[in-house]
């Protein structure tokens, strides 16, 4: 049974930081892309970041590019997201996905380009 778990998030001050865990089950990471997105409330699910597990190549939104990186653990089977220099607009709950398709057609396309989510993680970033 595929499954996708995330942990790790909470409430942190503005500039603060956070790691996000995806762990997976039911499958291997190395086959496949696995990306992050977040919803905060009254928006639409947008994809923050996406790794393509099989050729390490990565995609980051323009709003977290040099603060956030993905990383991988392929013996844990788990992505990671470290979120560093958090500001309040990175409010939102905080979901992985896998996928076939690559870094940047996930994480800049629709997110149907994804067939597994997780049950995602509230991220809040507030003084």
């Amino acid at each position: 049974q595929v499954q996708l778990v995330e942990s790790g998030g909470g409430l942190v001050q503005p500039g603060g930081s956070l790691r996000l865990s995806c762990a997976a089950s039911g499958f291997s990471l190395d086959y496949y892309t696995i990306g992050w997105f977040r919803q905060a409330p009254g928006k639409e699910r947008e994809g923050v970041s996406c790794i393509d597990i099989r050729t390490s190549k990565t995609y980051y939104a323009d709003s977290v590019k040099g603060r956030f990186t993905v990383s991988r653990d392929s013996a844990k089977n788990t992505v990671y997201l470290q979120m560093n220099s958090l500001k309040p607009e990175d409010t939102a709950v905080y979901y992985c996905a896998r996928s076939d398709f690559g870094p940047n057609t996930l994480c800049a396309g629709s997110t149907l380009r994804a067939d597994y989510w997780g049950q995602g993680t509230q991220v809040t970033v507030s003084s």
